[in-house]
């Protein structure tokens, strides 16, 4: 990886650090659940980045890939927070979460979560490989009389490409393959005291751009246009582009874009038993050192 790119990729992760950080003193209850996420958004802009998806925030037994609804006015009330954050530099993504438990019931939840990514952390190097480093995240989640999910996991990351390979278990599967001079990951341990397996919903707000193909409709074209040019592969969310378009602009051109198979579908991910979930999360960068990308100076 050109130097370069790497300083990219520094200064997303440190912007995307910067904004979890913000959001996580935002999230209160009582406070505009929309509100919240569109200010982190809008501090991400304001850092000097962009979102590289719309800002998340799962709760309880949602893990991942909730944001709220354009006209959405609820409100935090004592869940548990999974706050899922995004920056990117023409395509170098910073990946960061964290986990806020606003009943004060679930501090075990996070001391897994966090506990376990430490510890990932510290065995990470060319030459490890992902079932180690999944064996080392079951174990410590297990102390804490907690499970991971399965079925979600770190990634590679890449240019414009959120979830690459390689996939970093939060189990031991036994995967023999070993971590590169140059990969760059995410690790991040899902801890639940459900069943340790996720399923889809069956309703989106977040998707991104699949295949580009031809389009009837003049409102759909448009907005495929914006969605190439703002976001290209990235996520986004209806709310942004009901945001720039209008309510009814957007819908009916994301339902036809959709329905084309041009747009791919991010629906929530609820734990499969509605078990309470957490989750926290750190970008690394694997060289001769280990150097961890999300993080404030």
């Amino acid at each position: 990886m050109e130097l370069k790119d790497l300083e990219s990729w520094r200064k997303a992760g440190k912007i995307a650090m910067e904004a979890l950080e913000y959001g996580k003193g935002l999230i209160k209850n009582g406070a505009n659940i929309r509100e919240v996420c569109d200010k982190i958004d809008a501090k991400i802009f304001e850092l000097g980045a962009k979102p590289a998806w719309p800002t998340q925030v799962g709760f309880n037994g949602i893990a991942a890939h909730a944001t709220p609804d354009p006209e959405d006015d609820s409100v935090f009330d004592n869940q548990l927070v999974c706050l899922d954050v995004g920056a990117h530099i023409d395509g170098c993504v910073g990946d960061t979460a964290a986990t806020i438990d606003l009943s004060g019931k679930h501090a075990h939840f996070l001391r897994a979560s966090s506990e376990a990514l430490e510890k990932a952390i510290k065995i990470v190097k060319p030459g490890v490989s992902l079932g180690e480093i999944g064996k080392v995240i079951q174990e410590t989640i297990a102390k804490h009389g907690l499970v991971p999910i399965r079925n979600l996991s770190g990634h590679g990351l890449s240019q414009w490409v959120i979830h690459d390979s390689p996939s970093v278990p939060n189990y031991d599967s036994k995967d023999s393959r070993v971590l590169q001079k140059g990969q760059i990951i995410a690790i991040e341990p899902f801890v639940t005291d459900g069943a340790g397996m996720i399923y889809e919903s069956e309703r989106a707000n977040i998707f991104s751009l699949a295949e580009i193909k031809p389009v009837r409709s003049p409102f759909a074209r448009e907005i495929l246009t914006f969605i190439k040019k703002e976001y290209n592969t990235l996520p986004f969310t209806t709310r942004w582009i009901s945001a720039k378009f209008g309510k009814g602009k957007a819908s009916l051109a994301l339902n036809e874009l959709n329905r084309l198979g041009i747009l791919h579908a991010h629906p929530p991910l609820i734990e499969k038993n509605k078990g309470k979930v957490a989750v926290f999360e750190k970008t690394l960068y694997v060289g001769d050192s280990v150097e961890v990308l999300t993080r404030l100076d």
